[in-house]
């Protein structure tokens, strides 16, 4: 099959494009490359610097646009998968549809449906907007949901979803919110992790001589609040002032994923997504490292895998005391350590493998 890849999400594009050219497929991939994350792309989209830079771009997609024909499918990683205004995108959505076969929509992160649900149906315990029945408040989230509700932003992800003949989502999060709204176009693949980068398991990473547990932790840019990412630092920098002797902190902010990448590694456990449900790709790249995952790991995450053994993610509820009790937890008890690498491992070979996931986007693109 050809197969057109618009936009990037901290490398899901990137890494599903290996994984389907290895399964013999034509793949074209035209990003951003995740803005300052700057992933790998056929085609560059970048947003230019500088005076007109919207006008720039849209002149960059327009030359590039006769090279997005004829392909069997489309994907776009979110319903604004350019660099452009919500109102720029429909013109282009229409020509992809009317000049290729099929069209898939990725719910993977932040969209309209994203927002709706979780500040009207709340079908989680807590999410990035939601604790219990409360609304969060904090500037991001407030953000957020003025920007996608109201808004041509919203108009757009209506207008991908009734013109897209399936949408994909990625976590657990994302399909309670999508299945509900879009039953029969809905389908759940998991995220795609090379296996290339997976030690056996039965060589996990030891811990450092000095017998410290490091404990890494990545800051988005902008987003430390609305991620939990503040809560999760307090937390650690508490518990390393207790137990100077056992925990040793690692901050990395705003750095493009190669550079990011070197920080992360020689890490012992990465705190993620505060409000998850789920790890996402910074978590399970960290995973299959042999890098343990404080963060989302509810049970929902393991039902939609179908996952009934393994349990390496430390799970923590959306608040201080749930980290702070964790870390204490981890540091007492040194010991989980290597089992916990071990299941990490095991946890990406079964399910985020990026071929096996690559066989399940190949599925669904036939079955269309």
């Amino acid at each position: 099959m050809r197969i057109l890849l618009l936009g990037e999400y901290s490398n899901v594009h990137a890494t599903l494009a290996e994984g389907l050219r290895h399964l013999g497929h034509e793949v074209l991939l035209a990003s951003n490359g995740d803005f300052w994350k700057d992933y790998p792309r056929d085609i560059d989209l970048r947003r230019p610097d500088g005076p007109l830079a919207g006008a720039r771009l849209w002149a960059k997609v327009m030359l590039n646009l006769r090279k997005f024909t004829g392909f069997d499918i489309v994907q776009i990683i979110n319903p604004m998968f350019l660099e452009l205004k919500a109102d720029r995108h429909f013109r282009i959505l229409d020509y992809l549809v009317q000049h290729n076969r099929k069209l898939v929509l990725c719910a993977l992160g932040m969209d309209y449906y994203w927002v709706h649900e979780n500040i009207t149906r709340m079908p989680m315990r807590y999410s990035d907007f939601n604790i219990g029945n409360e609304l969060r408040t904090n500037d991001e989230a407030m953000v957020a949901r003025n920007d996608w509700t109201g808004t041509d932003k919203e108009r757009l992800n209506i207008a991908c979803c009734q013109k897209a003949d399936a949408i994909v989502t990625g976590l657990y999060e994302y399909d309670v919110c999508y299945r509900p709204n879009y039953p029969r176009k809905t389908t759940f693949i998991p995220l795609p992790i090379k296996l290339e980068q997976l030690p056996s398991g039965n060589e996990t990473p030891a811990q450092t001589a000095d017998g410290k547990i490091k404990v890494f932790v990545g800051i988005s840019k902008n987003r430390s609040a609305y991620k939990g990412t503040d809560i999760m630092l307090s937390a650690a920098r508490d518990v390393e002032k207790r137990h100077p002797d056992k925990l040793e902190i690692r901050v990395a902010e705003g750095l493009p994923f190669a550079e990011y990448r070197k920080q992360m590694l020689g890490a012992d456990i990465i705190m993620d997504q505060l409000y998850s449900y789920t790890p996402a790709m910074n978590a399970l790249e960290a995973m299959s490292h042999g890098i343990v995952c404080m963060g989302g790991g509810e049970p929902e995450n393991y039902e939609i895998l179908g996952e009934k053994e393994l349990r390496p993610i430390l799970n923590v509820e959306p608040n201080y005391q749930s980290v702070v009790n964790a870390l204490e937890d981890i540091a007492n008890h040194p010991e989980r350590i290597h089992e916990l690498k071990r299941q990490s491992v095991e946890y990406i070979r079964r399910h985020h493998d990026h071929i096996k996931v690559a066989r399940q986007y190949e599925a669904l693109y036939r079955q269309l």
